[in-house]
């Protein structure tokens, strides 16, 4: 396609979707949550992706926005089944017939993106192939560079929602963006799904995941294993197949915390559509968006809840600033007097298993936002991811004590990273270090009394969370001070008046005029800075 081809497609479809937000009256009513569905369903399947990736993002829209986009995951249009196969044959160089002994046309599921659809094997291995829609990747590129340009336009939406928030266009798209190019290319998911598994699935009798078919897997399709059950949402079904659903949760449970606590690799949208049950195992799917956490990561997690549970206001804020980064002027005595709040609101709970431990950290990260501290996103999804799955728990079995199942990560952790020989040697090069400090202190202490009594000692006193007044203080001592010295200066401009010290000018020293005028303004100078002050106070 030459550059005046693809200028002409890019200004057709921009009137395109101008002609729609004129449909909706966008211009008059901005994005109330109803208009933004409508529209993006008029949009196209590229625009309900978007919507679909947006309604689990409640840490950047509106509750009331994610709530109308949730619709969006259903009533998907079907690809056809000739366009699917055409898919799997251009990307695996076979026929259907020469990679599959049974392939069915009728899609298992069907989204924005892609549909799945299930088939068998020469070797007999049952699979799901999930194709890519045609042309998908090209247009959603040039969906969003023209979408981006009318939202810049636009800014921010023209009403509130009912809860009194606004929608940042701009900011969404960007990140959404990011998120959607990763999707689009299937290798992407295909190695998350591998590095899932490697890192992340101890015991498939308990919790497992999809293989990757790797010859069958790429940009465009996704060839796995198929998870013959049914999702996790069926919970009566649950029940009928006489299947224990708080054995189930405790099994999620266990396996995500070590997804988060010990891979460091956990599954960054695991709502209840993305787990399934087969035999009474409940197996992870979909990996297209995934969370990392580093070593560095996951140890200041585990100071922070540490310092909850024991109410260490000190060690809760330094594990707080671990986690962030100061972005403006930061008030340490009241972060760590809001930090208490929190720490004992929610350690005084009768019932630790009653804890929402997603609420808690989610909490935390808006007080620090409070204090000018941004988080990074690697904690961002990880709240995000942890909300979710308090979520199916809360469906699932909501007995489940997820805060208790924490606890004892945390503790298996500190436990394993103990060693005992390393610890004891540690505490022996401490215990000589303090004793031979001890035995220097009364002379250090005769140096200090020494030095105090010639003056070359120097006190230095931080008063954290005081420093304006402190600061106002100050200038008013400076202002006094300068009033104090222009009358000083003007009572010795008196006493040379009595004088005859030459030069004189009309019987009076110069020296005294000169001492007079700069007195006065002094003077005037330092009373009206005093006033000022009396005034901000």
């Amino acid at each position: 396609m030459t550059e005046q081809q693809s200028t002409k497609k890019s200004k057709t479809r921009a009137a395109v979707i101008m002609g729609i937000f004129a449909k909706h009256n966008f211009y008059a009513n901005g994005f109330t949550p109803y208009e933004l569905r409508t529209t993006l369903e008029d949009l196209g399947p590229t625009y309900v992706k978007i919507g679909q990736i947006m309604s689990s993002r409640t840490d950047m829209l509106p509750k009331a926005y994610c709530r109308e986009l949730e619709k969006l995951r259903s009533n998907v249009k079907r690809l056809p089944a000739e366009t699917a196969r055409a898919v799997i044959e251009q990307e695996s160089g076979k026929t259907i017939d020469e990679i599959y002994s049974e392939f069915r046309d009728e899609p298992l599921g069907s989204a924005s993106i892609a549909q799945a659809h299930y088939g068998v094997l020469k070797d007999g291995t049952k699979v799901v192939t999930k194709v890519q829609r045609p042309g998908i990747a090209d247009m959603m590129k040039e969906d969003f560079v023209l979408l981006k340009k009318f939202a810049g336009m636009v800014g921010k939406s023209g009403d509130d929602d009912e809860e009194g928030e606004s929608l940042d266009l701009v900011g969404i798209l960007e990140e959404l963006e990011k998120v959607t190019w990763e999707e689009l290319d299937f290798r992407v998911e295909a190695e998350h799904t591998r590095q899932f598994r490697r890192l992340c699935i101890e015991d498939e009798t308990a919790v497992s995941c999809p293989q990757i078919i790797d010859e069958l897997s790429t940009e465009r399709i996704l060839t796995m294993t198929f998870v013959d059950g049914y999702s996790l949402s069926h919970k009566e079904r649950l029940e009928q197949d006489g299947y224990d659903r708080l054995e189930i949760g405790k099994a999620l449970a266990a396996n995500y915390l070590h997804q988060v606590m010990d891979a460091g690799f956990f599954h960054g949208d695991p709502h209840q559509g993305n787990i399934m049950v087969s035999g009474g195992v409940p197996y992870w799917i979909d990996f297209g968006m995934v969370g990392r956490l580093s070593e560095a990561n996951i140890s200041a997690i585990q100071n922070l809840i540490f310092a909850l549970v024991q109410e260490d206001v000190e060690a809760l804020t330094n594990a707080a600033l671990a986690i962030g980064t100061v972005k403006g002027k930061l008030n340490k005595t009241r972060l760590m007097e809001d930090l208490e709040s929190i720490a004992s609101r929610y350690m005084s709970a009768t019932n630790l298993k009653d804890i929402d431990v997603g609420k808690l950290m989610t909490e935390l990260t808006d007080l620090l936002s409070e204090h000018h501290i941004v988080v990074s996103a690697e904690y961002t999804m990880m709240i995000r991811s942890l909300v979710t799955m308090e979520g199916v728990f809360e469906v699932l079995c909501p007995e489940l004590d997820l805060f208790g199942f924490l606890q004892e990560k945390l503790l298996a952790r500190a436990k394993d990273n103990f060693d005992v020989k390393e610890k004891l040697a540690s505490s022996m090069e401490s215990m000589a270090a303090t004793a031979a400090r001890t035995v220097k202190l009364p002379g250090l202490a005769a140096d200090v009394l020494r030095n105090l009594v010639k003056g070359r000692t120097k006190i230095t006193v931080e008063a954290a969370g005081y420093e304006e007044p402190f600061r106002i203080f100050i200038d008013v001592i400076k202002n006094v001070m300068l009033v104090i010295v222009a009358c000083v200066l003007y009572s010795g401009s008196c006493s040379l008046c009595h004088t005859t010290m030459a030069p004189m000018v009309d019987d009076i020293p110069l020296f005294a005029l000169i001492g007079f005028a700069v007195s006065i303004s002094l003077g005037i100078y330092g009373i009206r800075r005093l006033i000022k002050a009396a005034a901000k106070r």
